[in-house]
Formats: structure tokens, C-alpha cells, sequence
């Protein structure tokens, strides 16, 4: 995670409290266990490295990035065999001699690239835009390219996430808390530990991230992203009531300042539909799907991923809810089929919308078979019960 932590006692200090080391900005909750890390922690023999590495957050981020990288090629290693990097052309990357991943939705012999190359490239675009004074637009574009594949324009999962997370940050750190790389890079670095269940240290940084703009009278747009991101981690920490309260607020925050056919406003439907099922709220959250499901599918398409995990999240709702009827669950059976067929087409068996929909599919045949049972059992013993012969 990103330095939030005294590096002795691990009191939190957000972004701006506590005691920084002179020398290499390694961060205290105070005077005594800057002491005792000096005299008995080790620390008197890495300041210098720290520093030369360029201070404590660039030289911990540093070290995570490599760690996640090898963790990544490691994760990637059987599918890469036999491949090489589509950037270097290379199975071994020349300088760091890490090996190749791809994680998106490029299938074949295409997309598999290693991190270090991805990363130099966006790197380089994001230079480019910025001397060439580009638009917003076109900066927005090219950011992209540190979290989404340039071939198939899917995002990147899982442990290549993680790792493009760490990259990211550890190429903007040193600039300025107010710059505007810093801080997306900042967002980047959450997500992907998110994604690949580094929770807790996810939720760090997003609530230093989200303490920070505020602080900064960042704007609510971007204030109500954070806030998005936030209420995801209190899901999968557990804390359903904290996130739903959060979804509620980016939901009607998007509406009013974006309106319905906005990207952004349909992630925070379908993450909001998703906090209501987690409560056990389905008709409410059938609601918000009726109601924003129609809307995707204008705005983004058929087979865009978001149109399709909206419908996943339907049909799940009919399969949980115990007051479905026979209708509903064979309706969410036949919906599931259909968007099987969707995504494998458009993205690939190992994409995880497919794998969700596989899962919900088996899900929602289960609950089918469950609900027929019951119904053949009661003319069953209805039959039993009607006398040889009558009418």
C-alpha cells in the first residue's frame, strides 16, 4: 500500500500527519519511533538508498511494482508459453528479464506483452499528450492505455491489474499532490489491489485518496468516482450497509450531474443494483435493472461488457429471490444462455464477465431444477390424492 502508516508502530496518518525523516521522508507518528527505527529498525542503513531512489513513497512503490510483476508473469506463465512481447518482440524482456502476461480479451497468438513494456508505453503516450498541451479528452484516452489493452480495448484483470496499478503510481509519485497524473494514478493503484483481493490495502489508499481530494476541492465528479471505488472495497470487506450508503449516494449523484445515458451513471446503477441483492433487496434492485438496463443497451450496445453485466445482475436477482416464479427462474436460464453465447463470442472463455455468467448460469439451473422438483412433488402427491377413476 501507499504510506499512510507510521513505519514502526503502524499508527495511521492519512496523507498528512506524523513526522517525516529529514532525509529520505519516511514517515513517523512521532520523534521516538523515528529514534528507535534509526538506532535498533535498520533505518540508518536505508536512508541513503531511500533517498536515492528518490524518498520513501517512490522507493516503496518501486519495490511493490516488482513484486506484483513477478507475481503476474508467474500467474501468466502457462498461457505466454511459446510467445513473445507484440511491443519488444521479445520472450524475455531485455533489461529485467521478466516474463510475458496478457489478461484481457485478446485470445490466440495475440496481446501478450510484458508489464514493464505496457507501461513504458503508456508512459510515453501520456508525455506526449501532456507537451503537446492535448485536450482533456485525449489525455483521458491515453491514460487508458495504463489499465485497458490497446488490441482487444478491454481492461486488464486480476494480477496484471495489480501490477499496471503499481506501475502507474510509481511512474507519477514524485510529482505534486495536486497534479492531476498523481492522482488518477493514485485511483489506478486501488483498484487494482482490489482486484486482485488485496483489500485492506486497497481500502488505504482509497480512503487516503478520497481524504486527499477533498482536502484539494477536487471536483464532485471526480469526488463521487472515489467514492465508487470506496463503497466496492466496503463490499468485498464485508461492510454491506457502509457500501450500499455509498452506492446510493454516487447513484443519484451521477444522475443529477450526468444524466442516464453517461457511462459513469451506469456503473453506479449496476453497482447499486449489486449492494441492494448483497442486502437481500431484490424487487429494489429489479427496479434500478428495469430502469437502467434499456438505457445501456441504447447507449453502449448489445455486447458492450457494462450492458451485459447489467443483465447478469438481473437474471441473478431472479434466481435468489425466493419469491420467483417458474416463469422468472426460466426466464433468468434463457437470458443467462444468451449472454453465454454473447460473451464467449465478443470476449473469450477466461474473460471474467464470461466466467461470471457461467457461474450465474449454473446458479440460476440450479434454482430451476430446485423450483421444478417442488412443483412435480406437489402434483405428485396430488395425483395420489385423486381417487381411481374420477374425472
Amino acid at each position: 500500500m501507499i504510506l499512510t502508516q507510521c513505519a514502526v508502530c503502524a499508527t495511521d496518518l492519512g496523507l498528512t500527519l506524523g513526522k517525516k525523516c529529514g532525509r529520505c521522508s519516511t514517515r513517523y507518528c512521532g520523534p521516538e519511533c523515528q529514534k528507535q527505527h534509526w538506532e535498533g529498525g535498520g533505518h540508518d542503513k536505508l536512508c541513503k538508498l531511500i533517498k536515492k531512489a528518490g524518498g520513501a513513497e517512490q522507493y516503496n512503490a518501486n519495490i511493490k511494482y516488482t513484486e506484483a510483476v513477478v507475481v503476474a508473469a508467474e500467474a501468466c506463465a502457462e498461457d505466454t508459453k511459446g510467445q513473445t512481447c507484440y511491443i519488444c518482440t521479445q520472450a524475455l524482456h531485455w533489461k529485467t528479464k521478466e516474463g510475458l502476461v496478457r489478461m484481457c480479451s485478446c485470445r490466440g497468438t495475440a496481446g501478450f506483452a510484458h508489464v514493464s513494456c505496457l507501461a513504458e508505453q503508456a508512459k510515453i503516450l501520456v508525455a506526449e499528450a501532456e507537451e503537446n498541451n492535448l485536450d482533456d479528452k485525449v489525455l483521458n484516452e491515453r491514460f487508458g492505455r495504463w489499465h485497458t489493452c490497446s488490441l482487444c480495448e478491454q481492461m486488464y484483470h486480476s494480477v496484471v491489474r495489480c501490477a499496471l496499478g503499481w506501475a502507474c503510481w510509481k511512474t507519477y509519485v514524485g510529482r505534486p499532490e495536486t497534479d492531476w497524473a498523481r492522482k488518477f494514478a493514485m485511483s489506478l493503484l486501488g483498484s487494482g489491489l482490489s482486484e486482485n483481493n488485496h483489500h485492506e490495502d486497497a481500502l488505504s489508499v482509497q480512503e487516503a485518496e478520497l481524504s486527499m481530494r477533498r482536502r484539494l476541492g477536487d471536483s464532485e465528479d471526480n469526488i463521487l468516482v472515489v467514492q465508487g471505488n470506496l463503497a466496492t472495497t466496503y463490499q468485498l470487506l464485508g461492510r454491506l450497509e457502509d457500501s450500499l450508503r455509498l452506492r446510493q449516494k454516487v447513484y443519484s449523484g451521477n444522475l443529477k450531474f450526468s444524466g442516464e445515458e453517461n457511462e459513469e451513471t451506469l456503473v453506479s446503477a449496476l453497482n447499486y443494483a449489486v449492494s441492494l441483492v448483497n442486502l437481500e433487496r431484490y424487487q429494489e434492485s429489479r427496479k434500478v435493472l428495469c430502469k437502467m438496463t434499456p438505457v445501456a443497451r441504447r447507449f453502449l450496445g448489445d455486447c458492450n461488457d457494462l450492458t451485459l453485466r447489467m443483465q447478469i445482475m438481473y437474471a441473478t436477482t431472479l434466481s435468489l429471490d425466493e419469491g420467483a416464479t417458474l416463469d422468472d427462474l426460466r426466464e433468468a436460464v434463457t437470458t443467462l444462455e444468451e449472454l453465454e453465447r454473447t460473451a464467449r463470442r465478443v470476449f473469450g472463455s477466461a474473460y471474467p464477465t464470461t466466467k461470471a455468467i457461467e457461474h450465474a448460469l449454473e446458479m440460476s439451473r440450479e434454482a430451476l431444477r430446485a423450483h421444478e422438483g417442488d412443483v412435480n412433488s406437489l402434483r405428485d402427491a396430488v395425483e395420489a390424492m385423486t381417487p381411481p377413476g374420477s374425472a
